[in-house]
């Protein structure tokens, strides 16, 4: 009962103060600075939720910047291995017969090293 009373009242409050009727007892001022102080209360928690989240964006942007910029510098060197590489493989097949020779070796073994990978991952996995 005590609580129903107290909504009348305060219903009753607004209505004086919307009407331009200020309640003797500040009650009226006193409910609305309340209400205020709540919304306030409300509004700065959510600001700092936000706040957190943006702080959160701003550090997982940053990372994955570097992340990429690693990258790119990644296959910058890789790139450069490769051009040597074929380089060197396109310098030996255009020298002779005598390369002719050691390129076929070169090529049957890496053949057999990859079976020979092949062989053990299927027999690891067995």
């Amino acid at each position: 009962m005590l609580q129903q009373n107290s909504c009348v009242a305060s219903i009753t409050n607004m209505a004086d103060w919307r009407n331009g009727r200020v309640n003797s007892n500040g009650r009226t001022e006193a409910m609305l600075e309340e209400e205020n102080s709540a919304h306030v209360d409300g509004l700065s928690s959510k600001i700092s939720r936000l706040k957190g989240l943006a702080l959160d964006i701003e550090s997982d942007t940053k990372d994955s910047n570097r992340y990429l910029d690693g990258m790119g510098t990644d296959f910058d060197s890789s790139q450069g291995l490769l051009t040597g590489s074929m380089n060197r493989i396109s310098h030996m097949i255009n020298s002779g017969k005598s390369n002719r020779k050691m390129m076929c070796y070169i090529i049957m073994g890496l053949s057999a090293l990859f079976f020979l990978s092949y062989y053990l991952v299927l027999k690891v996995r067995a």
